[in-house]
């Protein structure tokens, strides 16, 4: 695929922290996000962070605002949930083992909000190379009855299996998806139709999202990833970034586990048994064959301590909270 909004992402580092232990803390991945954009702004580096969180659920700004908020809250937190609220926009999203979560973080050019669809479409651009190899067909565009809905929904025959958002710095940008890659998308809408039931009596209609089963799939569903869809999934971004690299990086960072998930998900079914658009087609060339991304070492990245900090900021200038 020769897309030239991928262009950028020649100079981008790769962030890899989908296999990282995960923090207690979900809120110190979007504190890693926050200090990376500073960077960005100061250096004019790029990054790309992935990772995964097995328990966390997400509010937006205006999820933390509703009338019952809070107490919604603490009644996914007595069902096993992290609750946090995010400083990027969108709506209310669980985080789990079988969702991967990217961001995309460079410094603005232009004047003020000069690219700000543009960043989006950046974001597109790198989840639909990246799955080009399955053969399906990912489309943008809102998807009515969806958690977290907006323009740059992204789609697979009609159902979700990615949100968009964005944190805009003075000097850099942070574009954030989410990407539902394993596990039921009805589960998921489930519950965030449960939190909004508990948060939202009182609240304008305009107010919140109206949820619906059958509006978000997972690509195991839809694409017929496997069991270890997050993994293939992730390792499919792994190869789109190399590919626009060349030969930078070191093919050593695609662990065996996952050139066997990239491999066996060519012959894939859907969650219903039945043969996803994998089946029959070509394996993806294993990992090896396509030069590793550009990574940052962890020595790099900013100290533990410093993320644990802008974590607690974020904490206590956005939470839930009821009126």
């Amino acid at each position: 695929m020769n897309d030239e909004t991928l262009d950028w992402a020649g100079a981008m580092r790769l962030v890899d922290r989908l296999d990282a232990e995960a923090a207690a803390d979900p809120l110190e991945a979007f504190a890693l996000d926050e200090l990376l954009c500073r960077r960005a702004g100061e250096t004019g580096e790029a990054f790309c962070h992935m990772w995964r969180h097995p328990n966390a659920f997400v509010l937006g700004q205006r999820d933390s605002r509703l009338p019952h908020a809070a107490e919604a809250a603490r009644w996914l937190e007595s069902q096993g949930w992290q609750v946090v609220v995010r400083h990027s926009g969108g709506a209310a999203v669980p985080l789990d083992a079988g969702v991967v979560n990217l961001s995309l973080i460079f410094p603005k050019s232009g004047g003020a909000g000069a690219h700000f669809r543009q960043d989006f479409e950046r974001m597109y651009a790198l989840v639909r190379e990246a799955l080009a190899f399955a053969g399906v067909a990912v489309d943008k565009g809102e998807i009515a009855g969806a958690y977290c809905p907006g323009d740059y929904d992204l789609s697979i025959a009609g159902r979700k299996f990615c949100g968009i958002a964005q944190r805009r710095q003075l000097r850099a940008a942070c574009v954030q998806a989410f990407v539902v890659a394993g596990g039921a998308g009805d589960d998921r809408t489930r519950l965030v139709r449960a939190f909004y039931e508990r948060a939202a009596p009182g609240a304008e209609p305009s107010a919140y999202p109206r949820v619906a089963d059958g509006s978000t799939a997972s690509l195991e569903e839809l694409a017929g990833f496997g069991a270890n869809a997050a993994r293939a999934f992730a390792d499919a971004v792994r190869r789109a970034i190399g590919r626009r690299q060349g030969a930078a990086g070191a093919a050593a960072a695609f662990g065996a586990a996952g050139a066997a998930a990239a491999g066996t998900a060519g012959a894939g079914a859907n969650a219903a048994g039945e043969p996803g658009p994998l089946a029959g087609r070509p394996a993806e060339p294993a990992p090896l064959a396509v030069p590793a991304p550009l990574a940052v070492p962890p020595a790099e990245l900013p100290a533990a301590a410093d993320i644990r900090a802008m974590a607690e900021t974020l904490r206590q200038r956005y939470r839930p909270r009821s009126q």
